[in-house]
């Protein structure tokens, strides 16, 4: 094998896991659905068909309090129970592990009867949570032994209580959220009574033969957070208690550290589960995660003692069949995960089901469906961009004749441009995956091929993926040679160290962070990173004290930057909900200036004239590099409709917005599913 390590089985409790593979816990607006979960079970499904080890659902409430918004997924009852029965069954099938996670929101919670420990606000909900009395806390516990009794009654193989990210077990460990006097606070020991009880709990009602997962927070990355000697006695008490495994969680919601975005390096924080195994506390299975996203890493992590063994939930849901691929020796055919939140994280925080950027079919696999074609046809796709790539390799996978035309002598449109700015250079990995597609598909790539519509007589049908160019401006001096638009820049032309740049969408950060940021030498990317983001990577798992932050280090900025927008509104207001923090406080840290309600007035030798707040000004700038958007290149779509052909404009070419690759990679494959 490959991946000796990864592929390994794992004996947890009663049960032999066929390898280290955990399906981490994601919530993805299934839960909720109603009657038996026919589209949940069959997103379970088809990982546990993919081979995971072992899965991990969302989260479920215990009781009413603990919903994350209302009619949130609960299991409190029979009835509830009997429903679940449908999915595990499907898992089951499938030849599949699966666990219930069991989360109370506490204060996170998005509804008016959320409770917490104390009467803490949290910053993420804009709910004031009720104080548990002492009776309302042993309330809940005896709720959290209920899920799981319940869980089980549903078929279930074990439970795992999510005690991190800053969820309602996690409120009741920390000082940052636990201000009690009673014996549910103050000391340590009795600030984690609270979880000890739950997990010993579910033990005694449950006997042996049931997995408990206990999400331990091993990095809170909050004021007032857990120290590393409190951290280790909490392990233990928890193994103590009854727990089969340990997963570990890094970071808080409401946390200012980057944990799991793009940016973040990969594996950047199994150094700390590491740590963990090296102290010998505790000699239950321990899982690491975050930005694990390749047999590759995983496999790293394993073999340097790290953990026993990985968690990955958006991997799962970029390809299903991660596991099996690298199995059978195909992990470059994986559909890796690029960490961008876009589709997955982002959707979840905005009420919406959740998919994944780089595989729309992910918790639509009942509704978008790649079924043969009855009657094959002969399709054009004219670009090869995110739109032109994903309608050609699923029209080539449903039997399809496609030639797909690209213009340029490479394929990646749009893509080819963002895999440049420092962070994304995951994106690679999504070119990588659809020229291994292309090729199995069978389809037809002519690169360095510019067509016309006399070109494209002949064909059943053409998708016109003609994507985007860069949006100009019309000030006097537009043509100066200090102008250049974002896309020069990010194909290499030189810029000088004092630039101005029009935009402050997400192309405009995206330029500002790829002209301010020093390149870092690989190796030396991870120190870097927690020490810009103030992560105590020294003290943390050595020094007994140590709460895992430290003062963060100002990066070195290669150029002075100022943004410019016409609004007042604030900038990069429509970055993903997830990330765009991160985006604004990494250029703050760069020293990045922004001026908004601007007129752009002209460009000369002197540099870029305004008008801020009405007071004419002079930027004495090098460069003025265009981030103002986007417009269509759909040129061919007239003459092809005049000529009475089927024509599908998709993409940039349909909608000229921020570089969208999640519409447009969902657009392509659902007009290719319905060719």
């Amino acid at each position: 094998m490959n991946y000796p390590h990864m592929l390994s089985p794992l004996v947890v409790g009663h049960l032999t896991l066929t390898n280290r593979v955990l399906m981490g816990s994601m919530h993805v607006g299934l839960e909720e659905e109603g009657g038996e979960f026919p589209k949940l079970s069959a997103y379970f499904a088809e990982r546990a068909r993919g081979g995971v080890g072992l899965i991990v659902t969302g989260g479920v409430a215990p009781n009413r309090a603990g919903q994350l918004k209302p009619f949130a997924a609960t299991l409190s009852s029979r009835r509830e129970a009997r429903r679940h029965k449908h999915i595990t069954d499907a898992v089951h099938a499938e030849g599949g592990r699966i666990c219930m996670q069991i989360l109370h929101a506490g204060r996170y919670a998005y509804h008016p009867w959320n409770v917490a420990p104390t009467r803490l606000k949290s910053p993420i909900s804009p709910f004031s949570p009720w104080g548990l009395t002492s009776a309302g806390v042993r309330g809940t516990i005896k709720d959290f032994v209920r899920c799981a009794e319940l869980a089980r009654e549903a078929g279930y193989d074990g439970v795992e209580v999510m005690g991190s990210e800053g969820y309602l077990i996690n409120e009741f460990i920390v000082r940052h959220t636990n201000r009690r006097t009673d014996e549910w606070g103050g000391e340590f020991a009795n600030r984690i009574r609270f979880p000890v009880e739950i997990v010993r709990g579910i033990r005694q009602a449950l006997g042996p033969d049931f997995v408990i997962i206990y999400r331990l927070s091993m990095l809170d990355l909050v004021p007032e957070g857990s120290s590393w000697a409190e951290v280790l006695q909490l392990a233990s008490a928890i193994e103590a208690a009854g727990a089969s495994i340990l997963n570990t969680g890094i970071g808080w919601h409401e946390a200012r550290v980057p944990t799991i975005a793009t940016m973040v390096p990969r594996g950047a924080f199994t150094w700390v589960t590491k740590r963990l195994r090296e102290a010998g506390v505790v000699k239950i299975p321990i899982v690491t995660s975050n930005r694990i996203n390749t047999p590759e890493v995983a496999e790293a992590v394993l073999a340097s003692g790290a953990a026993d063994m990985v968690s990955m939930a958006r991997p799962l849901l970029a390809d299903p069949e991660f596991v099996k691929k690298a199995r059978e020796d195909r992990a470059s055919d994986i559909n890796t995960c690029i960490a961008c939140n876009q589709a997955c994280l982002d959707h979840v925080f905005q009420n919406k089901r959740a998919t994944c950027l780089v595989n729309p079919r992910a918790a639509f696999e009942t509704e978008l469906v790649y079924s043969k074609a009855p009657k094959p046809l002969r399709v054009a796709v004219v670009g090869a961009g995110p739109a032109g790539l994903s309608a050609a390799t699923v029209a080539g996978e449903r039997g399809h004749a496609v030639t797909l035309y690209e213009a340029d002598t490479k394929i990646g449109g749009q893509f080819d441009l963002a895999r440049r700015v420092p962070g994304k250079e995951e994106f690679d990995e999504t070119l990588r995956y659809f020229q291994r597609r292309l090729a199995a598909t069978g389809v037809t790539v002519e690169l360095g091929r510019r067509v016309t519509a006399d070109d494209l007589q002949g064909f059943d049908a053409v998708v016109l993926a003609t994507g985007v160019g860069p949006r100009g401006i019309t000030i006097p001096g537009h043509d100066h040679p200090k102008v250049k638009s974002y896309a020069e820049v990010l194909l290499g032309a030189a810029v000088g160290k004092r630039v101005a740049i029009i935009g402050t969408g997400g192309i405009g950060h995206d330029v500002a962070e790829f002209l301010a940021d020093a390149p870092t030498p690989e190796p030396d990317r991870l120190g870097e990173f927690l020490a810009q983001w103030g992560v105590d990577y020294d003290g943390w798992g050595r020094d007994a004290a140590s709460k895992g932050l430290r003062e963060p280090e100002k990066p070195h900025a290669q150029r002075e930057i100022v943004m410019l927008q016409r609004s007042s509104a604030k900038g990069g207001s429509r970055l993903g909900k997830t990330t765009g923090w991160i985006h604004r406080a990494s250029l703050k840290k760069r020293g990045v200036k922004q001026i908004f309600e601007v007129t752009y007035v002209k460009v000369d030798d002197a540099g870029l004239h305004i008008l801020a707040g009405g007071e004419p000004r002079i930027l004495d700038v090098d460069n003025v590099v265009v981030c103002a958007g986007q417009v269509s290149r759909a040129e061919l779509a007239e003459p092809l409709r005049a000529a009475g052909r089927v024509v599908h404009v998709i993409g940039g070419a349909d909608e000229a917005s921020e570089l969208d690759a999640k519409r447009a990679i969902a657009q392509g494959a659902k007009v290719a599913a319905e060719l």
